[in-house]
């Protein structure tokens, strides 16, 4: 069974409920996704850290919309810190992932009251065996040696702990396995702190 390559399709896909039997999502995807795209561009070394700024590093399109469209606009803006591009454009960056996994189905978008003006849509994965090995994967990098885990799956757990994404990493969970979720984190990257920050600053300036 194979998965999608990208990080932003892979937490896409473990924001699915099972029991909803739907993708769920909150006000902190649109920041994880963000953080993602970036990981992704970090680890294919198309950006880099420089002083706590994103550079580029390769202008190279990965053939992928929502990295190649990322790459595009960080070259066109210059070095700016990762918390900014952490928070810029989540919204859209969330439809595209959608979109894609949509195009390659990978999931199917239901529309739900769509005569009224604020129509919603339930997002639903074709084939749940996809989630299941997702999952594998995370509960593999949590518990299983540390040499045999890449760097991937490092940034995923990584990503998915600092984006408190609970469908796959509840609170129970991210305190049980508070000291991988540190060594992994480290791995992937400066991403998971920074995307970790964003979210702190959006609780405190919505009053918790």
């Amino acid at each position: 069974m194979d998965v999608p390559g990208s990080l932003t399709a892979q937490l896409y896909l473990l924001a699915y409920d099972a029991r909803k039997e739907r993708v769920v999502t909150n006000h902190r995807f649109p920041y994880l996704l963000r953080a993602a795209a970036l990981t992704d561009l970090l680890l294919t070394g198309r950006i880099a850290d420089d002083g706590g700024k994103v550079r580029v590093v390769s202008e190279d399109p990965l053939a992928d919309p929502v990295l190649d469209g990322l790459l595009h606009q960080i070259a066109q803006s210059g070095p700016r810190p990762w918390r900014h591009w952490i928070g810029k454009d989540g919204r859209a960056t969330v439809r595209a992932v959608r979109d894609e996994l949509e195009t390659g189905r990978w999931i199917r978008v239901e529309p739900r009251r769509p005569f009224l003006v604020f129509s919603t849509s339930h997002v639903r994965v074709r084939d749940t065996r996809v989630v299941k090995r997702l999952t594998a994967q995370v509960s593999t990098a949590l518990t299983g040696p540390v040499s045999r885990i890449g760097d991937r799956e490092a940034a995923l757990v990584g990503l998915a702990a600092a984006g408190e994404l609970g469908t796959i990493l509840p609170r129970a969970s991210r305190r049980a396995h508070k000291q991988r979720i540190a060594l992994l984190s480290e791995r992937g990257g400066p991403v998971a702190s920074a995307l970790r920050k964003v979210i702190q600053q959006a609780r405190a300036a919505s009053g918790g």
